[in-house]
């Protein structure tokens, strides 16, 4: 796509160049040597640390060398989805993008934007020649979606500044002085294969078409979940009929609300099947009209020579499935309107003898972080699943002393003519992490308006690019001094 008749052209054109570039979560190397070459073609200091983050550091403009050292971070992986249509291979195939009025998004898959936007106005800062800016040090991490590898490992003796912005929100209208910490919860078991009972015919029921998005950002919303919308599905056939489940996988992201599922059971009586599946599509569409207007459920007959899963070990599964916890755990007592804490049934497999999920729990604070996760280990465990969990990272705890954010709500309101909304969000800014690894680091998150990150409807503004671009270089103007 040609980006420039759209404002501001260096951003969007270094966007477009990022997305040319594969770029996903623990394969980053092409990226990170595509920001190597960035930074030393154009003669400024550059870096590569030991978990394969790149700092890119360019001198203060004239008139600005008293000022503090600016940190300007975000990360160079994203995540890559997209629908079970669109021929995509994410290895080889740069991200193409079309405009859609005043938006920008991907054909078919996720756009990048998250956080490739944040990058791209970094870059463009760096690269400018015009733009008055204090002493800048470019932090880009790598694997935040699926680890947060890089800020975990990151060599924090590299960086000197004072200050740090995080471009990787998705509001224009709002600053991010805190985030949640989280946990991944993964499952295994091996059940029992048995042969396909006489008589019985089997079915391929296809679900499609839920909304998706942020497993963390829009876990509040709603939305539906396909993998617990299936596992509740194979709950009433079986209440009716004798039913064997042959296949089951659901989702494609731990850090995503899964969009498709797709089962394969047996059944003696295909046709009673069909009825009850049409009827529970029916139910949903009265529980979430407004929410999940566009889902399909579908069941055709197919042939195939898997096996099914003993009963003893489908009711086992299916009851856990149905029974582990989903969604909004609780709400903040303390910031209105603030999720604390979370858990997102993310990934379900079940085929060949094996039955494995993937979870993620998230919290703002710790102690609630460990109780969402235990119901989550208590569950599995009880069925007799083998459990693991890792990748545990702290959350952000908001400071209300922030000298930048007292800044930048004044220029907010300055610039703009209203009030900022100072929040804490419900996702795993790197933030966390950093503020551990840089005590004493002033430290505040803002981006332009992104919706539907981690799912193939992901969206950029361009109007609120623009906003916050110029917001970006204000911001940097008015840095105080040392």
């Amino acid at each position: 796509m040609d980006f420039s008749h759209i404002q501001p052209t260096a951003l969007w054109q270094h966007f477009a160049a990022l997305n040319a570039v594969p770029r996903p979560s623990k394969k980053e190397e092409r990226v990170i040597a595509f920001m190597k070459a960035f930074g030393q073609n154009l003669g400024l200091t550059t870096i590569v640390d030991q978990a394969g983050n790149v700092i890119i550091k360019k001198a203060a403009t004239a008139g600005m060398e008293d000022r503090q050292t600016v940190i300007l971070q975000s990360h160079l992986d994203m995540v890559h989805q997209k629908n079970a249509s669109t021929f995509f291979d994410f290895d080889q195939q740069g991200i193409e993008m079309y405009q859609d009025g005043d938006w920008i998004r991907a054909k078919g898959t996720t756009l990048g934007a998250d956080n490739g936007i944040g990058v791209a106005a970094i870059m463009a800062l760096l690269s400018s020649t015009d733009i008055p800016h204090p002493a800048l040090e470019a932090f880009f991490t790598i694997d935040e979606e699926t680890g947060m590898t890089g800020a975990k490992e990151m060599d924090a003796s590299l960086l000197s500044g004072t200050i740090l912005l995080n471009l990787d929100t998705e509001d224009d209208d709002e600053l991010s002085v805190g985030c949640a910490g989280g946990i991944d919860t993964n499952t295994s078991y091996t059940y029992q294969e048995v042969p396909i009972q006489n008589g019985f015919s089997t079915l391929e029921i296809q679900l499609s078409g839920l909304l998706g998005g942020h497993s963390g950002m829009d876990i509040d919303k709603g939305r539906g979940n396909a993998n617990k919308w299936m596992a509740r599905l194979l709950w009433e056939l079986s209440q009716e009929q004798h039913i064997q489940l042959l296949h089951f996988d659901g989702g494609s992201l731990r850090n995503a609300i899964p969009r498709e599922a797709t089962a394969i059971i047996a059944v003696q009586d295909t046709v009673k099947a069909r009825t009850q599946i049409n009827a529970f599509a029916h139910i949903l569409k009265d529980e979430y009209t407004l929410i999940e207007p566009h889902f399909i459920l579908k069941a055709e007959s197919i042939q195939t020579s898997l096996h099914a899963l003993s009963d003893l070990d489908f009711k086992k599964i299916i009851a856990t499935l149905c029974g582990v916890q989903n969604g909004v755990y609780r709400m903040s007592p303390d910031i209105m309107d603030l999720v604390e804490a979370s858990s997102s049934l993310a990934r379900v497999i079940i085929d060949k003898g094996s039955f494995t999920t993937q979870s993620l729990q998230r919290s703002s604070v710790e102690s609630t972080k460990k109780e969402v996760s235990m119901t989550l280990r208590c569950a599995f465990e009880n069925m007799g699943a083998t459990v693991e969990q890792s990748g545990d990272y702290p959350g952000w705890k908001p400071n209300s002393q922030s000298l930048i954010l007292k800044e930048m709500r004044g220029l907010y309101r300055t610039l703009f003519n209203e009030e900022p909304k100072v929040k804490a969000c419900h996702a795993g800014l790197e933030c966390g992490l950093l503020s551990e690894k840089l005590p004493g680091v002033d430290m505040i998150s803002f981006g332009p308006n992104i919706r539907a990150a981690h799912s193939p409807d992901e969206c950029v503004q361009i109007s609120s690019v623009q906003k916050f671009w110029t917001y970006l270089l204000a911001s940097l103007s008015q840095i105080p001094k040392a």
